[in-house]
């Protein structure tokens, strides 16, 4: 049996976790910039390498993982036997990733406005937290989605479904419980939500490109440029 309190403040502390907004407090710290006023506005790792350089990049999609497991590993400790609850328990640190309680804010309308990023190195770190050869699974795909088909939100989007196909696999072996597959069907659905700017552009044609698209797309301009 649950207990409801402390399902509640369980949940409560991963929103919290969640919500530290790591990308925001490196860029300000290496550089003194504020990651939400460059480019996407988001606090996650890629738009923190644009704004403060590849490290800092590195380490905010460290610190952001890092924040999606540790919610798990504290569910286990808490409810050991509740496959659920650790399913759920990285969701709300996805929640207080994307809309981050610390980076609340007023809009030009007056509104209240919440920052933070899309959920992709959150959500990958709730999938290390739950089965930790997953990341195995995810780190070499979404590399190749990032360097190969050029687009980082198609990256984002992505982890959540290796991670479905690698929990699947594993529960249909009798490995892992079923309940876990939540968690991916779940965090997709953040992530898409949080991407719909990007899901836009990218219907449209006008996503920006990175990794080798990125640098054929230089070379090729190059070689066009006409001659003086």
């Amino acid at each position: 049996m649950v207990d409801g309190l402390r399902l509640l403040w369980l949940f409560a502390l991963s929103y919290v976790l969640g919500s530290v907004p790591f990308g925001y407090i490196i860029a300000k710290a290496t550089k003194g910039v504020d990651v939400r006023k460059v480019e996407s506005g988001r606090t996650g790792g890629t738009n923190t390498l644009r704004a403060a350089g590849f490290w800092a990049g590195l380490a905010t999609a460290t610190l952001d993982i890092l924040k999606g497991a540790s919610t798990v590993w504290i569910a286990r400790a808490i409810f050991p036997g509740a496959a659920w609850v650790h399913a759920l328990a990285p969701i709300f640190a996805i929640l207080g990733h994307n809309y981050s309680i610390v980076l609340i804010e007023r809009d030009e309308q007056g509104r209240l406005r919440l920052h933070g990023g899309a959920g992709g190195a959150p959500a990958a770190g709730g999938a290390l937290g739950l089965w930790a050869p997953t990341f195995l699974y995810i780190l070499p795909i979404g590399a190749v989605i990032f360097f190969i088909i050029g687009y980082a939100s198609v990256t984002t989007m992505s982890v959540p479904l290796i991670t479905a196909g690698v929990l699947a696999w594993q529960a249909v072996q009798g490995n892992l419980p079923w309940a876990y597959l939540m968690y991916p069907v779940l965090a997709e659905a953040l992530i898409l939500w949080a991407l719909r700017p990007n899901i836009r552009r990218l219907l449209q044609g006008t996503e920006r490109v990175v990794g080798l698209r990125a640098w054929y797309r230089k070379r090729r301009a190059l070689h066009q440029r006409p001659s003086s």
